[in-house]
């Protein structure tokens, strides 16, 4: 009998961009294969793109992270949970109360102040140090401040949420600390919402206090709500932008293409192709059937678990010719970076006009922006959930 690869599997070195070598070698074999987990479970890994879009959006597919057969990444712990580990109905039921915030209409509203914010903050790194780290003198401050504003969460204590943020979200954490961390930021936004049904505001916490009030919603699950935006906000927004930039210097004639238009067309292309090949969720979508599922000439039995791969669905060659090269004029538009069906991201309008402004403005107000170290010296999150480097050291 085969030993199933353990999954999540190691990148190749010197190969920071690419999907580990042993998760392709399964996609060109076969396009379901068995995986083996940190607990020696084996749930089925589906290595193809159509395969990925037709199980996300299949109703026998389960989010529930309480079903038994499914893949959690790490051992599970204690508290509330997520709205996007739950299924509908609850899960629409809970989604529908903040989708409002990111319409694209209200977000493109929101275009104008996230220019300011990156324009000031380019001001404030070019009059500082040089070298800088992009880190954490760009790319975090951008998606912090952004999402503070929109929830209503003072700024001031980006210490404090980025500190718990990177606890759970660190697969090498143990249950204990992470249980601490989610107890912690839970406590932290219970009190603000407590603030906001005293005095609300204009912000999305403060909407949320009105379904308090009705009872449509417990302030345990106002505030869980909290939590996952507020990470989710900042997190995977930043990774993109330091992960991005860094593409982007190793690719110059991609860079180039960035850093002379001044065509918004080409920016929203240069975003989806970026996030098509660099995928900082990177650890798989995880679902469980709930039925016995035929997909791919096999039988995904009922509580059989399933990890979606997008970081290979979107170098799926039979989707995109040619996946491991880079290129900002590629039609990218059908990649799986935020998901497919009714678990798709919610944020992903804001993500995409944070990108947009910030690929637009960094690289043509920076035109010699270039590493202040080897690629071989920075240090990468392999052991995150959410994948990109730790620091990113630049000069100009």
């Amino acid at each position: 009998m085969t030993t199933a690869p353990s999954f999540p599997a190691a990148r190749a070195a010197g190969c920071p961009f690419d999907p580990p070598p042993a998760i392709r070698s399964l996609q060109e074999e076969t396009p379901l294969a068995r995986v083996r987990l940190w607990d020696d479970s084996t749930p089925w890994l589906v290595t193809r793109y159509a395969d990925q879009r037709k199980l996300l959006s299949d109703p026998r597919v389960s989010a529930d992270i309480t079903r038994p057969g499914y893949p959690s990444p790490t051992p599970l712990r204690g508290g509330a949970i997520s709205f996007i580990l739950m299924d509908d109905p609850e899960h629409a039921r809970l989604r529908r109360m903040v989708t409002a915030p990111f319409t694209i209409k209200r977000v493109e509203a929101m275009r104008p102040g996230v220019q300011e914010i990156v324009d000031d903050l380019i001001d404030e790194m070019l009059a500082g140090p040089n070298p800088a780290d992009l880190v954490t003198a760009f790319a975090l401050p951008v998606p912090s401040l952004v999402i503070c504003q929109l929830l209503g969460v003072p700024y001031a204590d980006h210490d404090f949420f980025q500190d718990k943020s990177n606890v759970l979200i660190n697969r090498e954490t143990g249950p204990e600390a992470k249980a601490a961390a989610g107890a912690a930021l839970s406590e932290y936004l219970d009190e603000l919402i407590g603030e906001k049904l005293e005095k609300p505001g204009e912000d999305l916490l403060s909407g949320l206090t009105e379904r308090i009030r009705t009872g449509e919603l417990t302030r345990q699950e106002a505030a869980q709500m909290g939590v996952l935006m507020l990470i989710a906000g900042h997190e995977t927004t930043a990774n993109m932008i330091t992960l991005g930039t860094l593409a982007l210097l190793e690719h110059s004639d991609q860079l180039a293409l960035l850093r002379e238009t001044d065509d918004p067309k080409l920016v929203a292309s240069a975003v989806e192709e970026l996030l098509r090949y660099l995928h900082i969720t990177h650890n798989g979508r995880r679902r469980v059937a709930v039925e016995d599922i035929e997909i791919a000439g096999q039988v995904i039995r009922a509580g059989e678990g399933i990890i979606l791969a997008n970081d290979i669905g979107n170098r799926d060659p039979d989707v995109f010719p040619d996946p491991d090269r880079l290129d900002l004029r590629r039609d990218s538009r059908r990649h799986v970076a935020f998901g497919f069906g009714v678990h798709q991201c919610l944020g992903q309008p804001l993500a995409r006009m944070e990108l947009q402004v910030v690929y637009s403005t960094l690289y043509r107000r920076v035109p010699t922006l270039r590493l202040a170290t080897e690629l071989s010296e920075i240090k990468f999150k392999h052991d995150g959930s959410v994948y990109g480097v730790y620091e990113l050291p630049v000069t100009w």
